[in-house]
């Protein structure tokens, strides 16, 4: 893949950011870190996943119950990605940098690989968002995401198909793509080569394994092979469509943009571009920025990767005033009815387009 660049002439706009954010964070004294907030949160989260899971597969309740618990699990584990695993990925967990690796772990726990995770989500999404060939996060089997997307007939389809397609987003994630890089060393089809070495096949193999064991073995030994199995599509569907339409209603919605690389460049400038490429939801909710772990403040998170969501709130103010400042246009949706909307809308067009 060839190398592609930014423009390299830096407007004041980021400069003026960084040194607000910077100040709120001095003069308040405040880590950047999440904290003893977050590491409440990672605890409740860890804790009701744990004992909703040994209450299926070892209290073994009614039906009825069973499926409830399967929902609430396959919530749980988006909940666990989205606060613990995301932080800890992005080495904003905790100030000490074992307990960020840790916590980055439980990404594997879920059956995904964090290896290949940091490569795809920190480095290829959050440096070239929205870019075609580039943020492997657009690239969806049998969706078009925007315009420079080939159309093909089943696309038109796409605006009722989609839900299956997010359904079943955690299952080919953790048993097929996963397994698709592993052995063929890359991200994507254009994707940089990677060279794993020995502790990472060795970290791979477990973690299928260990996933496998608890998700599927130790299941089928306690309830039966047809209790098992509907139960794992419950907890995995639930996971896969709240962790897919969440990334959605960040990136692809009506407002976002999807810039082309002209020569090897991009035109504007690293931050402007995170900010054009990237919409903001429900950003007044307590309840969607506690389970989604500040991800519906997704313009703040991707100018300040390195800072916990704790600071979300707190640094949005911020980022409204430099936008208004200098111009620019900041992108967010009131609710995540209003953002749902704006994404249906988006790949319906898209797909009935000529």
């Amino acid at each position: 893949m060839s190398k592609t660049s930014f423009e390299s002439t830096s407007t004041p706009f980021f400069k003026s950011l960084k040194a607000k954010v910077n100040h709120y964070f001095t003069s308040s004294g405040k880590s950047k870190n999440g904290g003893e907030k977050l590491f409440l949160k990672a605890l409740i989260l860890s804790l009701s996943a744990v004992c909703i899971y040994v209450t299926l597969i070892f209290a073994v309740p009614h039906w009825s119950v069973s499926v409830v618990l399967c929902i609430l699990f396959g919530a749980n584990l988006a909940a666990i990605g989205f606060n613990i695993m995301h932080e800890g990925g992005h080495g904003t967990f905790s100030r000490y940098k074992w307990v960020n690796k840790l916590s980055a772990y439980t990404l594997n726990i879920m059956g995904g690989t964090i290896y290949f995770w940091k490569q795809k989500h920190n480095i290829d999404h959050h440096t070239y968002t929205n870019i075609e060939g580039m943020d492997h996060d657009i690239d969806i089997k049998f969706m078009r995401m925007h315009a420079e997307q080939p159309k093909n007939s089943y696309h038109r389809f796409q605006q009722y198909y989609w839900v299956l397609l997010y359904g079943i987003s955690y299952i080919a994630w953790t048993l097929y793509q996963d397994f698709e890089k592993y052995f063929s060393r890359k991200m994507g089809k254009n994707g940089r080569p990677m060279k794993l070495k020995f502790r990472e096949h060795f970290i791979f193999w477990i973690t299928k394994l260990v996933y496998l064991s608890i998700y599927f073995l130790l299941p089928i030994i306690m309830l039966g092979f047809l209790k098992a199995i509907i139960g794992f599509m419950i907890v995995a569907v639930v996971c896969g469509f709240t962790l897919s339409i969440v990334f959605q209603l960040a990136h692809v919605v009506e407002e976002t943009s999807f810039p082309q690389v002209q020569n090897g460049k991009i035109e504007k400038e690293w931050a402007i571009h995170q900010i054009s490429s990237t919409s903001n939801f429900a950003t007044k909710s307590k309840l969607a920025s506690w389970f989604l772990g500040g991800l519906n403040f997704q313009v703040e998170h991707h100018l300040f990767p390195a800072i916990s969501h704790i600071h979300y709130p707190a640094i949005n103010k911020y980022v409204r005033e430099t936008c208004a400042e200098f111009g620019i246009s900041y992108l967010e949706h009131k609710t995540m009815l209003n953002a749902f909307i704006s994404h249906l809308s988006h790949i319906k067009k898209l797909g009935s387009a000529d």
